[in-house]
């Protein structure tokens, strides 16, 4: 087939490109830069069945797909809090142009939400029938609130228009090609242990998070993508719940640093729990992580040391 992913250069959306591309797809891969990089794009750059766009998906475009993979978004709050509304504008224009790209051609479209559209959850875990507790006027309401927006948006087009959609809510994922200062947990974590900085917690470490590996996520997308009669939404995520502040021992175990962990203010309508149901993930598309929290987390070590070698 011939598939668009948006955001395709970003951390996700990359390791995607590869996977659709390694199955034989043509793969077009819009991105505007401003989280993404080509860089993560290299291996990919010199196949024939590979092109590359610079495009801003506020910005309509017309191609000729088959399906349409929506990841174009910032999505650490150091990154979309920056500009809340470009954030929020390429939450819904993203959306609406995809859509309407996708009912021209009557491509089949993925959204790519988040577990933010839970905000800050008063039901633990989280299942896609629970509705959420998110703050509409905070400072991470643009990512929250836009990402809710275009779920809205999916299903009216599918409702109204027919459009062929699928929702996907991603819980906490990590990897290699993460950004190094892209302001995520992990991220932050292994990046100040491996530099023998303080690892900075917010609060006192209490609130939780459970990790997922790209990998496993990317192998969610895909099995949701190509399940005929199912729209979502559906939570992709690893459901083994850790606090933060296990989870910074945990990384100062693994990349033997001295490091030491200090505590800051804990940000704004920052979450206290988030932990994915993923039942309806295994029950319709067969699905659940198989990597552990330690293998990822060593794949993930090793691409920072790299990196950090290369500055």
């Amino acid at each position: 087939m011939r598939v668009l992913v948006t955001g395709g250069a970003g951390f996700i959306g990359s390791h995607l490109c590869e996977r659709l591309l390694g199955e034989g797809h043509d793969v077009l891969c819009l991105d505007n830069y401003f989280t993404g990089s080509k860089r993560n794009l290299a291996p990919l750059l010199g196949s024939p069945r590979f092109e590359l766009i610079r495009h801003d998906v506020t910005e309509p475009i017309l191609l000729e797909v088959d399906q349409i993979y929506n990841l174009a978004c910032p999505a650490s709050p150091v990154h979309y809090q920056y500009n809340p509304v470009k954030t929020i504008k390429t939450n819904v224009l993203g959306a609406i142009h995809m859509l309407g790209l996708a009912k021209r051609v009557r491509a089949r479209i993925l959204q790519a939400s988040t577990s933010e559209v839970y905000g800050d959850p008063l039901e633990h875990p989280q299942t896609e029938k629970y509705w959420g507790h998110v703050n509409p006027i905070g400072i991470r309401s643009c990512y929250d609130e836009g990402k809710r927006v275009a779920e809205t948006l999916m299903m009216d087009y599918h409702r109204q228009n027919k459009v062929d959609v699928r929702i996907v809510r991603i819980f906490n994922t990590y990897g290699p090609r993460m950004a190094l200062e892209d302001g995520r947990v992990v991220s932050n974590f292994i990046a100040q242990a491996l530099r023998g900085e303080d690892l900075t917690v917010f609060g006192d470490g209490s609130q939780t998070r459970s990790f997922c590996y790209v990998d496993d996520l990317v192998e969610g997308i895909v099995r949701l993508m190509n399940k005929d009669g199912f729209t979502g939404p559906v939570n992709i995520g690893n459901p083994t719940e850790s606090t933060i502040l296990e989870f910074a021992q945990r990384i100062i175990a693994l990349t033997g640093s001295r490091s030491r962990i200090v505590h800051r203010p804990l940000p704004s309508d920052d979450p206290r729990q988030r932990q994915p149901d993923i039942s309806l993930a295994r029950r319709e598309l067969g699905w659940e992580p198989k990597v552990h929290l330690a293998e990822g987390l060593e794949q993930t070590i090793a691409y920072f040391k790299q990196l950090l070698a290369r500055r």
